[in-house]
């Protein structure tokens, strides 16, 4: 079920990236505000690294993703939020 493992970062206005939090991730998760089935299919696994099926569009995600975490305050205003899949 879970196929891709992906590398979840913030990046500054600076560009630095840093791992996001596990509990950011599973924040998300968790308490998955979208209310789309389609984030049943992620896992988090360790900062910043989680875990998704192949169904989950990693466009979306990450949009659904920052909006969470713009809304609970976890990123600082500038920072964005970059998903690679590892290969």
């Amino acid at each position: 079920m879970f196929a891709h493992t992906l590398h979840v970062e913030y990046v500054s206005p600076e560009g630095k990236a840093i791992p996001c939090p596990v509990g950011w991730i599973d924040n998300f998760a968790m308490r998955n505000f979208t209310n789309d089935a389609i984030f049943d299919d992620t896992l988090p696994i360790a900062d910043g690294v989680m875990e998704a099926g192949h169904r989950v569009p990693l466009d979306l995600l990450r949009e659904k993703m920052e909006a969470w975490f713009l809304r609970k305050k976890y990123l600082a205003a500038g920072d964005t939020l970059q998903i690679t899949e590892e290969r």
